[in-house]
């Protein structure tokens, strides 16, 4: 169990990397623009986590990981945020690949869009006070707005797409906070969250993952586009 949150991280790139090379998908021709976007909202996870950690927001288990640390974290944290969006970024355009035409109507994504940033501004103003749930809130909600306004063909697809992302994040994460362990490999500390958990996930999870994965798509998506032009130009 020692390595259980590596194995975690693993796990769920191994299966998305091999069928990278599948020749239908070919998501290995999209590393650059993957890695690049990765790397940028890593620049602002990384020391959003690292404070967190620091300040006993939350914490990892000392059962679960190798004991390898960089600037405080578990090497494993560092990997999930690599592993994880990888995996998420395959399924997407491997979603849109099969099923092209997947998407919302113009009328019921902006009215979801005014649905859910309606319920994200009143979480957010009613628990200003907790730090877990004010930043993941208010980076989903400005990562949404940009999406809603300048990538709304990207966002009407990507409500279909997380919510296929959803099924094994509920499994990885779920396990990660502490589904049939004795103890959680992610700890959290419920002052500083709304304490409303969907079986053992807090739901600002949820929100922390869909402002992760729709900003890293945002920006990959331009750098796609922007290849695209460049070898036209070529």
């Amino acid at each position: 169990m020692k390595y259980l949150y590596l194995c975690l991280d693993i796990g769920s790139f191994l299966i998305p990397f091999l069928f990278s090379f599948h020749p239908k998908l070919q998501f290995y021709k999209k590393w650059k623009s993957f890695f690049i976007a990765n790397a940028i909202v890593m620049g602002f996870f990384i020391p959003w986590d690292i404070i967190f950690t620091s300040k006993g927001f939350w914490g990892f288990n000392e059962s679960y990981i190798s004991g390898l640390y960089l600037f405080k974290l578990p090497i494993e944290e560092w990997l999930f945020f690599i592993c994880i969006p990888y995996a998420c970024m395959f399924t997407h355009y491997s979603l849109l690949h099969f099923f092209p035409k997947v998407s919302i109507s113009k009328k019921a994504s902006h009215l979801f869009y005014v649905i859910l940033q309606c319920v994200l501004i009143a979480v957010l103003l009613y628990f200003y006070d907790r730090w877990y749930t004010a930043v993941s809130f208010s980076f989903a909600i400005l990562t949404l707005a940009i999406a809603f306004n300048f990538k709304r063909n990207l966002l009407d697809s990507f409500y279909f797409t997380f919510l296929v992302i959803l099924i094994p994040f509920f499994i990885i994460n779920g396990i990660l906070t502490g589904s049939g362990l004795d103890n959680p490999i992610v700890w959290y500390n419920n002052t500083e969250n709304i304490n409303v958990r969907l079986f053992t996930i807090p739901v600002e999870d949820i929100i922390y993952a869909f402002g992760m994965l729709l900003s890293t798509l945002i920006i990959m998506d331009y750098l796609e586009k922007k290849k695209k032009i460049e070898n036209i130009v070529v």
